[in-house]
């Protein structure tokens, strides 16, 4: 708890207003075009454009507003998901982060791991997959859990 004031009263960045209506609009516009209704709102804007094709003549620019409106949709919606799941995998890495310093006999090496290079990220892959290997081979040779976790 105490560490949550301390985050609390740290001065805010000018720009904190900003970064908060945008957190608030990304969140609530990732909710609502998720939604069934999100999804039926796009439906019917589609169905109303098909509708209106042979009264426009399917000409150019009846297809050019489909076009045009889905393009702007999608390149601001670009933006919006990647906010959001920024902030939903940063959120997760905190509480793994919390798990492993927390947990008793953790490597605290893991810790922020995703800060680590590609080839720092491979050759711990490589290590834990030789910890599995050897667990194996012990497990095979009669080795029982307790003295497996020792090694």
């Amino acid at each position: 708890m105490k560490q949550m004031d301390t985050v609390k009263r740290r001065r805010r960045s000018p720009y904190a207003g900003l970064k908060g209506w945008f957190d608030h609009l990304a969140a609530r516009t990732a909710n609502a075009t998720g939604s069934a209704w999100g999804f039926g709102l796009a439906l019917v804007v589609v169905l109303v454009w098909a509708l209106t094709g042979p009264l426009f003549g399917f000409s150019d620019t009846w297809q050019l507003v489909i076009n045009t409106g889905t393009t702007i949709l999608t390149f601001l919606m670009v933006f919006l998901i990647q906010h959001t799941q920024n902030k939903e995998s940063r959120a997760v890495q905190l509480k793994l982060n919390e798990l492993i310093a927390s947990a008793e006999g953790a490597s605290n090496r893991l810790i922020s791991i995703e800060d680590f290079s590609e080839d720092d990220l491979e050759e711990l892959h490589r290590r834990f997959l030789k910890l599995v290997q050897d667990a194996r081979k012990l497990r095979r040779g009669g080795k029982t859990t307790v003295e497996i976790e020792r090694l």
